[in-house]
């Protein structure tokens, strides 16, 4: 199987896997937040090497599967939007994750689970940062008192993305080393 099969279809097991997760967990607020999105993008981080492909898994598996979920909801078969105002937020969030990744690399188990709490914290901070700054509504009054409440109301999303990151990220390794016969690895050469 050629390097670019085997790309195209682990990029494939990624977004039926996002999307899967986004359709079953994404409804159940208890469950909100339970998905591989950040996973991937640490992985891609910790594993890719070559620039120019940096982010192609994790913007992949995002952006089609928040259209899957976008042609769901249009058709009457999903109770929210997958594409919507300010989106592209969290795509940048995404891509900072990525980078934590990159910084830490796969080169120890301790590194992989460091990014891993590194990089669903920070996209935990940031997140409710930005919806603390730029809420329309005014639930979080504009003080550090609106900002800790966001921050504590957020809270439940950022187990779900931490437990899932740690549920996800070694499977997503796995799969990446098996896919590209890199079976006894954790990280490409």
């Amino acid at each position: 199987m050629s390097n670019l099969t085997k790309s195209i279809l682990f990029a494939s097991v990624l977004v039926l896997l996002t999307t899967a997760c986004k359709y079953f967990f994404g409804p159940q607020i208890a469950l909100s937040g339970f998905s591989p999105v950040l996973a991937i993008a640490l992985f891609s981080g910790f594993v890719i090497r070559k620039k120019e492909w940096l982010f192609f898994f994790s913007l992949t598996s995002l952006l089609l599967s928040d259209l899957a979920i976008e042609l769901l909801y249009q058709n009457g078969l999903f109770d929210y939007a997958g594409v919507y105002g300010g989106q592209w937020k969290n795509y940048l969030l995404l891509l900072s994750t990525t980078f934590i990744g990159y910084l830490f690399q796969a080169r120890s188990v301790k590194n992989i689970f460091v990014g891993a709490f590194a990089g669903t914290t920070l996209f935990f901070l940031l997140s409710n940062g930005l919806v603390w700054l730029y809420s329309s509504e005014a639930i979080y009054s504009k003080d550090a008192a609106g900002l800790f409440t966001c921050y504590v109301a957020g809270l439940p999303f950022y187990k779900n993305s931490l437990m899932s990151t740690l549920v996800f990220l070694p499977g997503v390794l796995f799969l990446y080393n098996y896919i590209s016969d890199r079976k006894s690895a954790i990280l490409v050469a």
